[in-house]
This record gives structure tokens, C-alpha cells and sequence, in this order.
């Protein structure tokens, strides 16, 4: 199996998730909840690390982490490992209980991790485990939207801290979370090569800090990141190619069957690379999500049906190559 790609250094931001060996449950009761916080409190204070944000289900776990020193892999193993024993002691099992590594997405700001806190926090709701996302105690959410008590280890203020001081911030987060309702797609199309949600501007700076073409065997993703385009670049060459003016079409409130034909065939280029994300496409044609989404299915159902338009993409495919 190929390792994961870790990028680590100090003060990264993470979204940490681990799921069960097999599916497994890896809390069977109240105990191993409060086991595994435990467990966390001890990782925080012995490798630096703050605890920003966490939901505990199940049978997997979701943290939003700072390494204040790079050292990521070193408190997540120590982490699983420390919990395991306990867990596997304490009820009378043996072997694996969490499957293979934990997976890890590097983080740009707080901006992103705020978002992130959104979709963890409403698991349970998601999974129909409670009606009000108050009612389940095992996640930071009660702290965040109702302050109630929390551990030291847990910080809040860094999220907190964009909505305003103290009832006035909590109630605002409160609001946000109860009008995310679907986060989950909208996250995970921001998400770059499986591992880094932010800006291309970050990944460009995670890319020439910390990735380099060595390894690439050993770390799939590498490639695609170290390799990764500029889509505006991109853009502009297959919108020369096409001849069409996409400043022109952004502007214009009807554009011509041939143009919306080109646009759409660049549209799904871009989209069929899996490269770039729905939002980042929208920005450069100015469409919305939902609209490159509906565009997309719109061209490939134009493509089954016309093989002159199956011509032309294939000549767009063979010079620009993304």
C-alpha cells in the first residue's frame, strides 16, 4: 500500500479523521469516549499540539488540529496506538482497531478551518443520532455554541474570535452551523488532490516549500500536486484555441449556441481533468457551482449523442493536456 502524502511544519492546520478496522465500532460505551479524550489531552500536552475541534462517533473520529511543531505523524500514531491498548485492555480485545492510517488534510487558514468545524460538528445530525446537535455531548459543539463546559486542551477562541466577543460570537456560530446543511459536498469538491483544502495560491506556497518530485512512487498524490496547473493559464490557452472570449461571456447576459458549446466543451476539459474544483472552474467562467455541475452534465450528454462535437473535444484533449 502506498504510504500517505504528510506534509508537516510548524503551526499547520489539520482535519484529522480515523475510522474503525472493518467498520467497526471504536467506542463501545461511555467509558472508551471518555478514554479517548482522556488520550487526546495527554497527545496535546506532550507534542504540542492544539485541539481546536473534535466529534467523537461511533465508529470513527474527526480532530481540527495545530502542530505547533511539525509533527504530525508522531502525535497521530501515538495517539492511535496509546488508545488502542487501552481500548483492546479495557474490553478484553486484540488486534487492530483502527483501519490502516489515519487520513489527514493539510489546512490553509482559519477561514477553512471554520468551515470544516461546520460539517464536523453536525455528524450526529447527519447520522440521525439526535434531533439538536446540543443534545450530543461528544463533540466541542456544545462549548463552541452554547459555552458550556469544556476541557483545557480544547480552544475555541481562534474560531470563535471571527464572530465576535463572547454570547454575540457563539450565537453567530450557532446560526452558521444550523444553516449548513450541505457542507458536505461544497467541502469535499474544495478539497485539492485529496489532501489540502485552501486557495491554489496555498498550494502553490505548499508546493514549492515542502514537496519536491522525489518519492513520487512511493506518494501517488505527490505527483498531481507537485505537478499542478495554474487553471487560469489554462484557461486562457484552450479559451485561444476555442476562440472565445470568456471575459466576454462572464459579461453577457446571452451568448451564442456556438460560444455556450465551446465554453461548456472547456468547462468540462477542466472538469474531466479531476484537477480543479466546481468553485475554482465557476470562478474563472463565472458560474456558480451548481451551474458547472449542470453544465457539465449538459456537454457529456451532447457528447454521447454528436460525434463531430466527440471530434472537436478530442482535438481539445490532444493539445491542451491537464
Amino acid at each position: 500500500m502506498a504510504r500517505p502524502l504528510r506534509i508537516e511544519y510548524e503551526g499547520a492546520y489539520y482535519h484529522v479523521l480515523s475510522r474503525g478496522n472493518k467498520q467497526q465500532a471504536i467506542f463501545l460505551a461511555d467509558n472508551d469516549r471518555q478514554t479517548f479524550l482522556k488520550t487526546i489531552a495527554r497527545m496535546s500536552e506532550r507534542f504540542d499540539v492544539t485541539i481546536i475541534a473534535y466529534v467523537l462517533m461511533d465508529n470513527h473520529y474527526h480532530l481540527l488540529i495545530r502542530t505547533n511543531r511539525p509533527n504530525l505523524s508522531k502525535s497521530m500514531q501515538w495517539l492511535g496506538t496509546t488508545y488502542t491498548t487501552i481500548f483492546n485492555l479495557s474490553n478484553f480485545q486484540v488486534g487492530h482497531l483502527f483501519q490502516g492510517r489515519f487520513k489527514s488534510i493539510l489546512v490553509e487558514n482559519e477561514a477553512y478551518l471554520l468551515q470544516l468545524s461546520y460539517y464536523i460538528h453536525r455528524n450526529p445530525l447527519r447520522a440521525g443520532i439526535v434531533e439538536r446537535l446540543i443534545d450530543y455531548p461528544w463533540s466541542s459543539y456544545p462549548a463552541y455554541a452554547y459555552n458550556r463546559r469544556c476541557p483545557d486542551w480544547l480552544k475555541t477562541d481562534l474560531l470563535l474570535s471571527q464572530f465576535g466577543p463572547d454570547d454575540t460570537g457563539r450565537k453567530a456560530y450557532r446560526e452558521k452551523v444550523q444553516q449548513y446543511a450541505d457542507e458536505k459536498k461544497s467541502i469535499w469538491e474544495e478539497i485539492r488532490h485529496g489532501v489540502i483544502f485552501g486557495s491554489q495560491v496555498f498550494v502553490d506556497r505548499i508546493k514549492q516549500d515542502h514537496l519536491s518530485k522525489e518519492d513520487q512512487a512511493d506518494i501517488p498524490v505527490l505527483k498531481n500536486i507537485v505537478d499542478d496547473m495554474d487553471l487560469s493559464e489554462v484557461i486562457k490557452t484552450a479559451s485561444a484555441i476555442l476562440k472565445i472570449d470568456i471575459q466576454r461571456l462572464k459579461n453577457s447576459r446571452r451568448i451564442s449556441k456556438s460560444d455556450m458549446i465551446n465554453r461548456d466543451m472547456l468547462i468540462y476539459h477542466m472538469w474531466q481533468s479531476g484537477r480543479f474544483s466546481n468553485s475554482e472552474i465557476g470562478s474563472q467562467v463565472g458560474l456558480t457551482i451548481s451551474s458547472i455541475s449542470r453544465r457539465v452534465g449538459i456537454f457529456q450528454a451532447m457528447l454521447n449523442n454528436d460525434k463531430k462535437l466527440r471530434v472537436e473535444y478530442g482535438k481539445l484533449k490532444s493539445i491542451i493536456k491537464v
